[in-house]
């Protein structure tokens, strides 16, 4: 492969970046706004567009760089996704709709794949958990951005050393896009990701793992070890949250990452955090491809430990934390 792969990347990162800052300059009024509530961590209105923009910048960049491979078609879910999710960050739309369109979309997608029938069901509520993890994920400065960023770099490199210079250059393209994004939202935020962005690019890594998969590029365990990180918080925080008896589908601040923000570690601190276990994981995922197809299942086990035991040490924490706080308020 040339070095000329790389050219969506850049136009990505350019091409996103001045799209935020004209939209914040100059368009700041007409953009959906992420106002403070007791379910956020924030303090001040955030206009929430960024995601938006990395999927503008990204596909503004593969139109650009498509001499070396057709525009994918498979990427037309993306613009269904983005629409509603958009409407959804401007008029809040119920839950169920969402989800319905969600289903259809990942059905739909799946079907064209040359898969066993028994597959189906399983894969596409698969794509649609992955779909809704990256937006539960986006709630604190860096930590969606950061997992786009590496993830997506794992993804870029895995195919790279296949071959596939498809799921390369789109990979890539979203790697660009992230770390312009990146820029306006490492702490103190000045743009969050919002639905519009969050929803189409948590199906977007569900879309490029299952395709990898389907094309022989990497075994079947390397999306979920490439975006461990969140697939875990946000998983063990809806089975704590169904347990307790909770709507799961409601907004929340019992993220693991939430917790460690509201108990004083911070945005910064908790985003350098996720960051470096992040790269590790993604890291790990490349490294064990190329060592053996079966190598990533030893590795994602002790991957899973290690997150299992850090997360009940916080639990404990956190119930010391609201213990303490419940003591000072009476």
């Amino acid at each position: 492969m040339s070095i000329e792969i790389l050219a969506p990347a850049l136009a990505a990162f350019v091409l996103t970046g001045v799209i935020l800052q004209l939209a914040l300059q100059w368009a700041r009024h007409l953009l959906p706004v992420d106002q403070p509530n007791e379910r956020s961590l924030h303090v001040r209105p955030i206009p929430r567009f960024g995601g938006l923009a990395m999927l503008a910048g990204g596909a503004l960049a593969l139109a650009w760089a498509n001499g070396g491979i057709a525009f994918p078609h498979w990427l037309w879910p993306l613009a269904v996704l983005a629409a509603v999710s958009l409407a959804d960050d401007f008029l809040s739309l119920p839950f169920l709709p969402r989800l319905l369109i969600q289903l259809a979309v990942a059905t739909v997608f799946v079907m064209q794949l040359p898969l066993h029938v028994m597959w189906v069901v399983p894969l596409v509520l698969a794509m649609v958990w992955m779909t809704n993890l990256f937006n539960f994920m986006d709630g604190s400065d860096g930590l969606a951005g950061s997992m786009a960023l590496t993830g997506f770099a794992a993804y870029a490199l895995a195919a790279a050393l296949a071959g596939d210079v498809e799921i390369c250059t789109v990979s890539l393209a979203v790697c660009g896009a992230a770390l312009a994004f990146l820029l306006r939202n490492r702490h103190p935020a000045s743009v969050f990701m919002g639905d519009g962005g969050s929803i189409p690019l948590g199906f977007l890594a569900a879309a490029v793992g299952l395709l990898g998969v389907v094309r022989d590029i990497w075994a079947p365990w390397f999306p979920l070890l490439a975006f461990l990180v969140f697939v875990l918080d946000a998983t063990a925080t809806l089975v704590q949250r169904g347990l307790r008896g909770e709507r799961v589908w409601q907004a929340h601040r019992t993220h693991y990452y939430q917790r460690l923000v509201r108990m004083g570690f911070g945005h910064a601190a908790t985003a350098r955090l996720y960051a470096v276990a992040m790269t590790g994981c993604a890291a790990s995922a490349v490294l064990a491809q190329q060592l053996h197809p079966w190598a990533g299942y030893p590795v994602l086990f002790a991957w899973t430990a290690l997150a299992v035991a850090w997360g009940r040490r916080l639990d404990r924490r956190w119930a010391h934390h609201q213990s303490e706080a419940a003591g000072s308020a009476s």
